[in-house]
């Protein structure tokens, strides 16, 4: 089973965000970035290659909500190409299914973390 960590931060506190993040994560986890969070993808992958004990490539997806992604003015958007840099941009209804039923028979996650510092 995995965990699914909801990362809400600002700018200022992603790193240490990423940092409580990388203190319990293990390989196939997934992330679900909330809020203005989305925008600074970037950045975030940028903090994972200074976390050494994890690698991308143990993460098992990345996703943000379609509500915040549209909250981003055109031309962020288009330059930060977000489709390329999420495994999947989520509705509210589908974000809710990944998040239920956690302890279900054949659930993705055994548990959601929401980190918002």
């Amino acid at each position: 089973m995995a965990t699914l960590y909801q990362l809400h931060s600002t700018m200022d506190t992603l790193r240490h965000c990423t940092e409580q993040m990388a203190s319990t994560w293990r390989a196939g986890d997934s992330i679900v970035f909330l809020g203005t969070t989305v925008a600074f993808i970037d950045w975030f992958n940028a903090y994972l290659e200074d976390i050494e004990r994890i690698e991308k490539k143990e993460i098992a997806a990345i996703y943000a909500l379609t509500e915040d992604v549209a909250q981003l003015d055109d031309n962020t958007a288009a330059k930060l190409n977000l489709p390329a840099k999420f495994t999947a941009i989520l509705s509210d209804d589908e974000w809710v299914a990944l998040t239920q039923n956690t302890h279900a028979s054949g659930a993705k996650f055994d548990k959601v973390v929401t980190i918002a510092l």
